[in-house]
């Protein structure tokens, strides 16, 4: 039985634009800087709103140590000059991290522990490595031939997803191509303004003629992943990575990324105290687990389970935002669950717009949002799903406003 006493609603929603990993426009910034502009960046949307009710800051990062350790979610609250007062807590489910951290933030509120909370997510892949800089598994967890899988790496469970799903090399290619074609074409018709906080980036190079550090800055506020002139021929060309005999490649993979993305969540009381226009009602969150070896299914899963805790049929769901961790797994759950096509990533997905791991979630969390206010969707449900490292699936709902 539900014991919620009261609806939790997003006021606002925000990211930077996503770099490249390793090498890209983001690559020099810190994580925790990143995750402290999103979280001012997001604030100033609702200037109006008092910072000291903030009760905590929820952040989702995958690889929490190093640059993304020391809590970072404390740090940021600190680095964005939030009130001592506000708390900060770091969380990791891996690539369902941010969208993990919205719906925790949202449970305080709609049980009336709360009533102003923000869901955070950030992740530098450039400076903390898959995996992290340490990895030191329990070899015991290998004594069960079902946990093998957790070996593989994310890219051979891809390779077992396309043979068990009968996903062919062709149709990963043309989902790749369809990626690219319709984040470009997002980015050539504006799609994304509403929700990037554009970054100052800044670069610092020595003068050997003159002994000096020369800096110069630029503003990021576009995704570099996109990649225009991508076709089924190129593509083609790519050799596979995780199996000789394989069909999974790095232009049907999602690239490692750089980015952040915040959201603020706020009970109706504090609504009306402070006449804020809610951009949409926060409504459940389902995870459930899969086979380690064929990870990337678990959306087929979790979204069933989402749907039926919020009473809803796929029919009800006017946009889904499906991480492309890799073609072969988003095509097999897409085919398997009878997904409508044209809902499913209608701005591209991590194939071409990156997927920073921990901060995928509240990242899509704020294409959602504006998206769907955006093509008036008002009234619709959109969801934001993704397989998860390990064996997991995550599926979260919000109703547009």
């Amino acid at each position: 039985m539900s014991r919620q006493i009261q609806e939790a609603y997003i006021v606002a929603a925000t990211r930077s634009p996503v770099g490249k990993a390793p090498r890209g426009m983001l690559r020099n910034v810190r994580p925790d800087d990143l995750l402290a502009h999103v979280l001012r960046s997001a604030l100033a949307q609702v200037p109006q709103l008092d910072p000291k009710l903030i009760e905590d800051v929820i952040v989702g990062c995958a690889m929490p140590e190093a640059e993304q350790g020391m809590n970072i979610a404390r740090m940021a609250v600190l680095l964005a000059g939030l009130p001592d007062t506000v708390g900060g807590v770091t969380i990791n489910r891996f690539c369902s991290s941010g969208v993990n951290a919205i719906a925790m933030a949202a449970d305080k509120i709609r049980l009336g522990e709360a009533d102003v909370m923000i869901a955070a997510g950030t992740e530098s892949m450039s400076q903390v490595p898959m995996m992290g800089n340490k990895i030191s598994l329990n070899p015991e967890i290998f004594t069960k031939n079902e946990n093998l899988g957790i070996a593989f790496g994310m890219g051979l469970t891809a390779e077992k997803v396309a043979d068990q799903w009968n996903v062919s090399r062709e149709d990963q290619d043309a989902f790749a191509v369809e990626s690219n074609r319709r984040a470009l074409h997002a980015i050539a018709t504006g799609e994304f303004k509403d929700e990037i906080s554009p970054l100052e980036v800044f670069a610092r190079t020595p003068n050997l003629a003159t002994g000096e550090v020369e800096v110069t800055s630029k503003i990021c506020d576009t995704d570099e992943g996109p990649r225009a002139g991508t076709t089924m021929e190129g593509l083609a060309k790519l050799k596979t990575v995780f199996a000789a005999k394989g069909s999974v490649t790095a232009g049907n993979s999602s690239q490692m990324s750089d980015g952040a993305g915040a959201v603020i969540l706020v009970s109706e009381r504090i609504l009306k105290q402070f006449n804020l226009v809610p951009l949409a009602r926060y409504v459940t969150f389902a995870v459930k687990g899969v086979p380690a070896h064929i990870m990337g299914i678990g959306p087929k899963e979790a979204i069933p389970a989402a749907l039926k805790l919020a009473g809803l049929t796929l029919d009800d769901l006017g946009w889904i935002e499906l991480n492309e961790a890799f073609a072969a797994q988003a095509l097999a759950v897409a085919r398997d669950l009878s997904l409508d096509m044209s809902k499913v990533n209608p701005l591209g997905g991590a194939i071409a717009l990156g997927h920073p791991l921990g901060a995928t979630g509240a990242i899509r969390a704020a294409t959602i949002v504006h998206g769907m206010r955006r093509h008036g969707m008002a009234g619709k449900y959109g969801m934001i799903s993704m397989c998860i490292g390990t064996g997991m699936g995550a599926a979260g709902i919000i109703q547009s406003l």
